[in-house]
């Protein structure tokens, strides 16, 4: 079993390319009885290790780093589907809102428990205690990923008997915030039982893990509650689909309450976290070969990330064990990715000065190569432009391949992604697997969320919050002066989403709290669930996404040149055309190269609807009497129809 332990922690962290699961070899759980296993430390490790249930890298393709792609950060070939009306459907299965590992991980609890109780499990007491403490924070997690894509969600804590009654009974939604709190609870019962950090060189969950991810959730919710408030999406508001069921009339709610308790209790996981995990330095070495060395830099990329500070949890990738990715391979490239006009115009100087402000000093875009002089190092280390280095070995100096016609090779806006690149010169082609690491909790998250959750509650920043804040900037090389940022915002001149919550400016100070946080995530897929919670897109009429600067003077440079001297740049009106024409932007607009049966060219609309996501019409016909779903216990989420392949309504 030993030796099964340490492969399965590298092999069956899930979304592997290639898996080497030793656990496999073992008889099939369901064929296990509760007395044939679960009787050490051993067999409770190797099985909550398979309820890793995490985003890292694996595929072909840049891994987390191309996650965010779908939002005003980063753009990929295809649009989200979430941004036009009609082209988001109901599933006719039961897509996502299934409960496969929450049921496995109920079973774990119920035959577990009273064993540890009864003293039947050999091992050692504070083991035995930690993998105890990783089921109650992976049904936490579980539970998490429902409540940011549905809200309400039926709350089962012990493995259901095969009896359609009771399944039924048991599938009755519960509003969104008794979610959220029943998380919490989890992650309390986790923080007592978990070992604190490192625990297997961070390959595994730790206490501190729960307190940050603690705090994610107190964060998500409380400020959902806040932007929400009001609407359908949230309990007690207008509209509000819970209101239709007999089961939820004796429900009540004091929304400004409930704000209040999970953003203290943001707060407070955060805290813990943050004063016990130092940011990793930043040599500001920006340019060249230097940066493999920046450590900065070098924690996205390397083989081995446990000896950074601000690394709480990441997954190990090994060669020789065929599990790895091909991130690295996929990084030289465009990756079929990009970073958007919007994101990389947000990023500050150095000087502490968004772009637009007097004496800024920025340098314009009009070139790559001047783009990010004298900006947050954030932009200048996780931007690729050319002249910078591929590998110790390698520079580049080629201007993005915009045109690519393989996709997965395609600069989708210009502006390349460089988080995580390696340099090893080994890992620049995508036919060797990359054994980088892929960080999934760092510290950082903890400062932000702190910074927003002060804030928000407290509309004032106390002394904690101005020293990670500080902390944050000054590592990005920006003037620690965030007050001077907020005296020179200008909200009509930023291209963020985030200037916006429901359909209103918000406050400087708060926008650059929301600044920090989008620069500070570069490339790590946090976005969209910002969006959301901000509720942050319902302006958007008609919005373009761009990337670079291509018509200024970007398109004579000789990479978009055939060799008689003519463009290999085609736009309409032509035919065949693989760029935005110049009379619509100068800047790539990479939903509008082609009009014809395109319904993104008008550019993004929000429907409100789509900001939780639509319940599979099979979950209706499974919680019904005789396949009415007019009988269903279950509700549809607020604008959906309870119908197969359906669009909102609203």
């Amino acid at each position: 079993m030993k030796k099964i332990y340490k492969n399965i922690i590298i092999a069956t962290f899930s979304v592997g390319l290639i898996g080497c699961n030793k656990f496999l070899d073992r008889e099939p759980l369901s064929n296990i009885t509760p007395q044939q296993y679960f009787n050490t430390e051993s067999d409770l490790a190797a099985y909550t290790i398979t309820y890793y249930n995490f985003p890292t890298h694996g595929g072909y393709n840049i891994g987390i780093f191309k996650d965010d792609n779908g939002t005003d950060n980063q753009a990929t070939t295809n649009a989200n589907v979430a941004w036009v009306k009609g082209q988001w459907h109901v599933p006719k299965g039961t897509e996502g809102y299934d409960f496969g590992n929450i049921r496995a991980i109920n079973y774990f609890l119920a035959e577990v428990t009273p064993k540890i109780e009864a003293g039947k499990i050999t091992g050692t007491p504070a083991n035995i205690n930690h993998y105890l403490g990783e089921a109650y924070f992976l049904r936490a997690y579980e539970y998490f990923d429902r409540l940011q894509s549905y809200g309400d969600y039926p709350i089962v804590k012990t493995v259901l008997p095969d009896n359609e009654d009771e399944l039924i009974e048991a599938s009755k939604r519960r509003p969104r915030n008794e979610v959220a709190r029943f998380i919490l609870q989890d992650l309390d019962k986790a923080i007592s039982l978990l070992k604190s950090s490192p625990v297997e060189g961070k390959n595994r969950i730790s206490k501190e893990v729960a307190q940050l991810f603690r705090s994610r959730v107190a964060l998500f919710e409380g400020t959902w509650l806040k932007y929400h408030k009001g609407t359908a999406q949230v309990p007690g508001g207008m509209g509000w689909p819970g209101t239709k069921v007999s089961y939820l009339s004796g429900f009540s709610i004091n929304i400004d309450s409930e704000i209040n308790y999970f953003l203290t209790e943001a707060m407070a996981s955060a805290k813990v976290v943050a004063d016990a995990f130092p940011l990793v330095a930043n040599d500001h070495n920006t340019t060249g070969t230097a940066v493999f060395s920046n450590p900065y830099f070098k924690m996205y990329g390397d083989n081995s990330q446990s000896g950074y500070s601000e690394v709480l949890f990441w997954r190990q990738y090994s060669a020789d064990k065929s599990v790895g990715h091909y991130t690295n391979g996929f990084l030289t490239g465009g990756a079929n990715s990009g970073y958007t006009r919007g994101f990389v115009d947000a990023f500050l100087m150095k000087n502490g000065l968004p772009i637009y402000a007097s004496g800024s000093g920025y340098q314009g875009d009009a070139d790559l190569t001047t783009v990010k002089v004298d900006r947050d190092e954030r932009l200048q280390l996780f931007m690729r432009v050319p002249g910078d280095y591929l590998a110790v070995t390698q520079q580049d100096n080629s201007y993005p391949n915009i045109i690519n016609s393989v996709t997965e090779r395609k600069a989708v806006t210009g502006y390349n992604v460089k988080k995580g690149l390696n340099g090893d010169a080994k890992y620049l082609t995508d036919a060797v697997l990359t054994e980088a690491g892929c960080i999934v909790f760092r510290a950082a998250e903890a400062y932000l969320n702190y910074i927003e959750a002060c804030y928000v509650k407290n509309n004032s920043l106390d002394g904690d919050a101005d020293r990670y804040w500080k902390a944050l900037r000054a590592r990005a090389g920006v003037s620690e002066n965030y007050n001077a940022t907020i005296a020179a915002t200008d909200l009509t001149k930023e291209n963020d989403w985030a200037v916006y919550s429901a359909g209103q400016k918000v406050d400087a100070t708060l926008y650059n709290i929301r600044r920090e946080r989008r620069c500070e995530f570069i490339a790590e897929g946090i976005r969209n669930n910002d969006l959301r919670r901000w509720r942050a897109m319902d302006q958007l009429r008609n919005y373009q996404i761009e990337g670079m600067n291509l018509w200024t003077s970007m398109y004579d440079k000789p990479t978009y040149k055939n060799n008689n001297g003519t463009s290999k740049l085609v736009a309409l009106p032509a035919a065949s055309p693989n760029i935005s024409a110049k009379t619509l932007s100068v800047y790539i607009r990479p939903y509008q190269i082609i009009q014809q049966n395109n319904l993104y060219y008008n550019g993004i609309t929000w429907t409100k609807a789509h900001y939780l996501s639509p319940i599979g019409f099979e979950n209706f016909l499974r919680t019904s009497k005789g396949g009415n779903v007019a009988t269903s216990v279950i509700y549809q989420n607020p604008g959906w129809p309870v119908q197969a392949d359906g669009i909102p309504t609203e």
